[in-house]
């Protein structure tokens, strides 16, 4: 038996046990996160065939988007209770397999109501598999070990909106848009296998009752806070419905609020903000992301419409923010162990703030070498900022609470993709409000305004202390000098 570091139930982690788990378990959730986080995005390039092909409107074909992620909002917070009660593993691959199943019938679609019905049923294998995923691979590594495996973790979520776009152009150019779900099929297939062969069937506290009541309000909530949110951007209701949806949102929200106070395992447990180190990596760092996430939205508009590029160009110069993600990745554990977490996200977001307000930079005539660099120079600032609020966030969580805290987790997170997309959409509407056409100096002004938003974060980031992580940053030298 492996002398190495032990859960809190005297458990071996399963990383000790084997080795090689630290690859094939991050390896595992990673594909799946990646499936997830490509599904959101890449039918937006599909939408005109998909909607010719379905008999339908591309405004229409807006809901297969739409419906996916509400229910991705939806289900969510239920998922940390399902791992608990039935096991990570057993959730986490049949959550792979409603995804892949309903990937399938997807593409078999032979009107907009049966794709739809399917895309539900593939928001439902996504809700269960990010968070479960997540669950896994903090159960699996010790706390010194966590940095590495949140980095395999965040990597799909940052690369998959950037990717997604570009493959799904691919796919329905050169073969056809059915393919953008059947793609899924060989994935989902190995992750189902390597999951059930390779992953520990943790469980939780299987005692605590399902709270309806509260996932009533939860998902209520977020469903239509989500669908409001949508709207924003890409309004399919009138405007004043817009605010009666959000407003309700909030208020369902508000209502669990109190509700939770006076249940003793609420749906979505809001004690965990109370914990220093969740609430600024989830909450600060979520603000922060709202800026960042609106630039994979923004920039490839700015691109064709502003500068007339095609789309495959466009999608060239942008593909490549995933390359900052990658570069980033190797010494993300150097620079926490050398400043920290709180220093790491201050500056991150500041240094975010400044090359989001640099595309304003960004011209027509700009050569197309210069645009790449900046692009990959954004996307490892944005990728470093996602990495370290993400690991931050259950550093220092009790092994105990670790379910609901990836389940709240994964809500805020889902949410600051949408809020990203949709500010980055309201701030176009709002510099053209006079009719004017989108012209570069447009797209500039509406980066200028995104730049702002990381800033936001920074009396949350300062909120921090040295010690903030430090198990998990090993970042000892201004601890002990104080």
């Amino acid at each position: 038996m492996s002398t190495g570091p032990v859960t809190p139930d005297g458990e071996v982690f399963a990383t000790e046990r084997d080795p090689r788990l630290r690859l094939i378990i991050p390896a595992v959730v990673a594909v799946a996160f990646l499936m997830e986080q490509l599904d959101s995005t890449i039918i937006t390039t599909a939408i005109p065939e998909m909607a010719r092909s379905l008999d339908t409107t591309p405004l229409r074909m807006n809901l297969a988007m739409t419906t996916y992620v509400l229910t991705l909002a939806v289900f969510i917070p239920v998922s940390g209770w399902f791992a608990d009660r039935f096991g990570a593993r057993r959730i986490f691959a049949l959550s792979l397999l409603i995804f892949t199943v309903s990937s399938a019938f997807c593409g078999l679609a032979e009107n907009l109501p049966m794709l739809l019905v399917m895309r539900v049923m593939q928001g439902l294998g996504g809700a269960m598999m990010t968070p479960v995923g997540r669950l896994i691979l903090l159960r699996s590594f010790p706390r010194s070990q966590l940095v590495t495996a949140m980095t395999y973790m965040t990597l799909p979520a940052i690369v998959g909106p950037v990717i997604g776009p570009l493959l799904g152009g691919f796919l329905t150019h050169y073969l056809s848009w059915r393919w953008i779900f059947y793609v899924n099929l060989p994935f989902g297939a190995l992750g189902i296998a390597m999951a059930l062969r390779y992953v520990g069937d943790i469980y939780g506290d299987a005692a605590t009752r399902f709270d309806f009541p509260g996932f009533l309000m939860v998902g209520t909530g977020v469903a239509l806070l989500q669908f409001g949110i949508e709207n924003i951007g890409r309004p399919t209701i009138p405007v004043p419905m817009i605010g009666a949806v959000v407003l309700l949102a909030v208020l369902l929200l508000l209502w669990f609020g109190r509700y939770a106070r006076r249940v003793a395992a609420p749906a979505v447990d809001l004690t965990l903000f109370r914990l220093r180190s969740f609430w600024v990596g989830t909450l600060a760092g979520g603000v922060c992301r709202i800026g960042m996430n609106g630039v994979p939205f923004v920039l490839p508009l700015m691109l064709q419409v502003g500068f007339g590029l095609s789309p495959i160009e466009s999608g060239s110069l942008t593909f490549v923010m995933a390359l900052g993600a990658l570069l980033v990745r190797p010494v993300s554990k150097h620079m926490l162990r050398l400043f920290g977490f709180d220093r790491v996200l201050f500056w991150s977001a500041v240094f975010g703030a400044a090359v989001t307000a640099g595309f304003a930079l960004i011209g027509p005539d700009t050569p197309h070498w210069i645009i790449i660099i900046h692009v990959v120079v954004f996307g490892l600032a944005r990728a470093s900022q996602f990495m370290t609020s993400n690991t931050l966030s259950y550093a220092d969580m009790p092994s105990a609470q670790l379910s609901r805290a990836t389940s709240l987790g994964g809500v805020l997170q889902q949410l600051s993709v949408s809020f990203g997309v949709s500010v980055g959409a309201m701030l176009l509407g709002v510099v053209t409000w006079d009719g004017s056409p989108l012209t570069p100096q447009r797209f500039h002004e509406v980066f200028l305004l995104m730049a702002v938003i990381p800033l936001l974060s920074l009396p949350g980031f300062l909120r921090l202390r040295p010690e903030d992580g430090m198990e998990v940053s090993r970042h000892r030298g201004r601890a002990l000098r104080g």
